[in-house]
């Protein structure tokens, strides 16, 4: 094995995988330290399973509401095929098949757990016990993600908790599950063991999907509800218990108790920093701050990425920061790229990270979003007007009989653009490339009135919203 390459990834999830791919394809050598699975919590026990759940119950629920298909529908899920799609999606926890890609794209791979000891130095601890040391020439990216946040409630520790990873890898549903924290992997993991069978209750400190417009929250609470989900807002347990027969008993304000056989914390994430060595270069976990090329502040050859940097905790919003991150490592080793800090939109500056992050909820009905919220841009400074109206058009009726959808257009008046949309509504995440577009192409709303939608499909909201508007 080599003990010198030109970039040094740690940790090998999606957002590693790309910084290191860049750094290749520019022509540097690259070597990822990873210590778990090479493709991260994303491929394994996040974004892949976690969906591969939710879509069965989806897909059964679409069909219900279109006339003919409803009819058709005699059946309840398959419980057992649905954790075998799920274990399919997760590649039965096996990551030989990104081993293979990793070799194709000549990157190195090395399994252990990675600490700085200097600028560019590193020492590992491989899987075997072997200690032995790495040096980057030109710069070290840390990916090494984020781990769940658990709230310190007493007692928690002791009733065995399920975290995320816990959820999407489960080979039994409970019949009974609590779910602490009402964001968006609460509420997809609560409908997806609701749909399975399991009596599910969210118990949200603050507002359900707080992060989202009330018109959005009130379509997915709406639809929680349809699936027997109970939602408890304002509401934080004051103490965990084991009942004498094994399951957990969480004391809620008031004097409340609600019972329940598996409990589930999806209560955020923090990034994982510990055990890098950082504070030895003045950087103490979790303060990091990166610059536009994704570069930690005061350390010139060290860069973070992904869910550990600080910025969005999305894999999609990961995997393009290393992409930018991994072109700025090779510019700055040709000498293209000084050290000022890039030209926002430029190639080697996040720029999308603060004004064009999508999200997506992928409940049914979803809710989708990009960009800046209404509060956000009047702290901005920008003099926003919000069109808000209903998916109301024909290819909302095709889509299902019942279809009910509610849509958010944000417009920065005085250059007439858009700067944030969210959508609320059966598979309304196709709609938000479009929006994402518009934003980060600066495209005024004259020209977005000659983007035709076609007919009849949802998309013919974009013609509604501008009609609205006044064009």
């Amino acid at each position: 094995m080599d003990t010198e390459y030109d970039v040094i990834v740690i940790g090998g999830g999606a957002a590693g995988e790309n910084a290191a791919d860049r750094a290749v394809k520019g022509g540097l050598t690259a070597a990822i330290v990873e210590r778990s699975l090479l493709g991260g919590a994303c491929s394994y026990w996040a974004c892949e399973p976690s969906k591969a759940l939710l879509r069965p119950g989806t897909a059964l629920s679409a069909a219900r509401r279109v006339p003919g298909a409803r009819e058709a529908v005699t059946g309840s899920l398959d419980l057992r095929a649905v954790l075998a799609h799920r274990d399919e999606a997760s590649s039965n926890w096996d990551d030989s098949s990104q081993v293979e890609w990793a070799e194709g794209a000549g990157i190195a791979l090395i399994r252990g757990t990675a600490r700085l000891t200097g600028a560019k130095r590193l020492w590992v601890t491989g899987d075997d016990g072997d200690h032995f040391a790495l040096t980057a020439r030109h710069a070290v990216v840390l990916a090494t993600g984020s781990v769940p946040s658990l709230p310190k409630i007493p007692g928690l520790a002791g009733i065995h908790p399920w975290t995320t990873p816990d959820a999407t890898s489960a080979q039994e549903v409970p019949e009974s599950l609590a779910v602490i924290g009402a964001g968006v992997a609460g509420a997809e993991l609560a409908q997806a063991f609701a749909r399975l069978g399991s009596k599910v209750t969210v118990l949200a400190r603050g507002t359900f999907l707080s992060a989202f417009p009330e018109d959005a929250r009130r379509l997915v609470a709406e639809g929680l509800r349809a699936d027997g989900v109970e939602i408890l807002e304002g509401v934080s347990p004051e103490r965990a218990d084991l009942t004498d027969d094994g399951a957990a008993r969480l004391t809620l304000p008031g004097g409340r108790e609600l019972v329940a056989e598996r409990v589930l914390v999806a209560a955020g994430r923090r990034a994982a920093l510990d055990g890098l060595g950082l504070p030895a270069f003045g950087i103490e976990p979790p303060s990091l701050k990166v610059d536009e090329s994704g570069r930690v502040q005061g350390l010139s050859w060290l860069y973070a990425v992904g869910d550990c940097s600080g910025g969005p905790k999305l894999t999609h919003q990961g995997k393009y920061q290393a992409r930018i991150t991994g072109d700025a490592i090779v510019a700055r080793a040709r000498g293209e790229l000084g050290g000022a800090a890039p030209a926002p939109w430029s190639r080697w500056a996040r720029t999308a990270d603060v004004l064009a992050v999508p999200h997506v909820v992928f409940t049914d009905p979803e809710v989708a979003s990009v960009g800046l919220t209404e509060e956000d841009a009047w702290e901005a400074g920008i003099r926003v007007r919000p069109v808000e109206l209903p998916i109301s058009v024909a290819g909302a009726w095709q889509h299902a009989e019942d279809y009910e959808g509610w849509a958010q257009f944000l417009v920065d008046e005085d250059t007439r653009t858009l700067v944030g949309a969210c959508f609320a509504g059966p598979d309304v995440a196709e709609l938000l490339h479009a929006a994402t577009i518009a934003i980060a192409g600066e495209v005024p709303l004259e020209r977005l009135w000659h983007a035709t939608p076609a007919f009849p499909t949802v998309s013919e909201v974009w013609l509604r919203f501008l009609e609205a508007y006044g064009l």
